[in-house]
């Protein structure tokens, strides 16, 4: 085979991009959404700190967030497997154009309100609760089976723009024009893709669904906790996040161990650089059967990466470790992702993709405490190469108790076979 025939292998597979309408449309709608949530994402907290000067305050947000993250992200995806699809994602931006409102116009004031922040903040993590699961349900709708992979891979390229253009839009904005301008971009970004989302095709639920209840939120959760491969990728990513999440320790890494604070910025960049590539490179990902193997390796490839980043004598080796650990996050959200789409029947979609949102949510967040928490105690250092080491013990011992997802076949597991029958079947119809 020519070198050019293995480059075509690897580089991303566009199938879904030209296959389907409303998929080019999702993927239009997020990029313009968490573009500008990405901008807001660095003006709110900017605010926060110039209103009241206390790093505590900043970090309250996150305590604001959780609760409804939680309560409201089960919610949302009961209610993705009930209403139209396409109406949730209409209203909630609807809901989000509006709080995004009210923060420009609170910032626009003379003395900006502390607690308007605060309220917005949960507001908008409720509106987001509720959206995503919707958003994510639709995934296995608007792409065909087989394409799943390369869909995932798109989407999150979504993502990864965001991550590394909108902070550093954001950034730029609030330091020369002010926090107004940056709300008023994520304002547009809102209203943009809700405006996407009218475009869409109706997406009814089955004529079987019932109203969110806590019984149906109860059934989705039963159903995750029995089948142990979908346990295994809940499982899986939040030891990964919670024993090698390294971000909080970036400032002090960077100026006390590194002594490059200015190269700061670059820490937060690498794993998003890292991840994209992985994006890029993803046509391979079509050709792998053992899904579950590959979530496993790759996380272990995080953790070791994590680790190794933590020893490194200089900042552009501890990048290079940072990508490459990004990167191998990314293979394991790639396969994840098609598990779950490729085996999750739609009738209980939604209330799945809830639970999703919780383990990746709150893993990150429990992951920055215990970091900070050991850093404090043994060192910045010690801190992120034990976090390193941890994750990767941690996987092979979750791999070892949950067996049957290092085994895990697309070809030949009952779950993926009945959702790829089903999906041929209303294909053909």
């Amino acid at each position: 085979m020519s070198l050019r025939a293995r480059l075509a292998r690897l580089s991303v597979d566009l199938t879904p991009w030209r296959g389907s309408r409303d998929f080019r449309i999702l993927l239009i709608a997020g990029t313009v959404f968490f573009l500008g949530g990405m901008v807001g994402y660095v003006a709110l907290p900017f605010q926060l700190y110039q209103l009241t000067g206390s790093n505590f305050a900043v970090g309250a947000m996150g305590l604001v967030t959780i609760a409804p993250l939680v309560v409201f992200g089960l919610y949302g995806g009961a209610l993705a497997d009930h209403l139209d699809r396409r109406k949730t994602l209409i209203a909630t931006g609807i809901a989000q154009a509006a709080i995004c409102a009210v923060m420009l116009a609170n910032s626009l004031l003379s003395h900006p309100q502390v607690w308007v922040i605060y309220a917005c903040g949960a507001l908008n993590a409720i509106a987001t609760s509720l959206q995503r699961p919707s958003r994510e349900a639709l995934l296995p709708r608007v792409v065909k089976h087989q394409e799943m992979a390369a869909a995932v891979a798109l989407s999150s390229l979504t993502m990864q723009v965001g991550q590394l253009a909108g902070p550093a839009l954001g950034g730029v904005l609030v330091g020369t024009a002010g926090v107004s301008w940056a709300f008023g971009i994520e304002l547009t970004g809102v209203i943009l893709a809700t405006a996407l989302y009218l475009r869409l095709g109706s997406y009814k639920s089955s004529e079987h669904s019932k109203p969110p209840s806590l019984r149906g939120i109860g059934e989705g959760i039963t159903y995750a906790f029995r089948r142990k491969d979908l346990l295994a990728t809940y499982v899986v990513d939040m030891v990964g996040m919670f024993l090698a999440m390294p971000i909080v320790l970036f400032p002090a890494f960077a100026t006390d161990i590194l002594k490059e604070p200015k190269l700061l910025g670059l820490l937060y960049s690498a794993e998003a650089i890292g991840a994209m590539a992985a994006s890029l490179t993803s046509g391979w990902a079509k050709r792998v059967h053992h899904q579950g193997r590959a979530v496993v390796l790759a996380t272990i490839g995080w953790g070791a990466s994590v680790g190794l980043a933590g020893l490194a004598p200089n900042i552009w080796v501890a990048i290079a470790f940072f990508a490459v650990a990004g990167g191998a996050d990314m293979v394991s959200v790639l396969f994840r992702s098609v598990i779950w789409n490729q085996t999750i029947p739609d009738e209980m979609r939604g209330r799945l993709a809830g639970i999703e949102m919780l383990g990746y949510s709150l893993g990150p967040l429990g992951g920055q405490a215990r970091a900070g928490i050991v850093a404090d105690l043994t060192g910045v250092r010690t801190a992120i190469v034990s976090g390193g080491i941890l994750c990767v013990a941690g996987v092979v011992g979750t791999t070892v108790w949950l067996r049957e997802f290092w085994r895990y076949d697309a070809r030949t597991d009952e779950h993926a076979i009945r959702e790829r029958d089903l999906r041929t079947a209303a294909e053909a119809g």
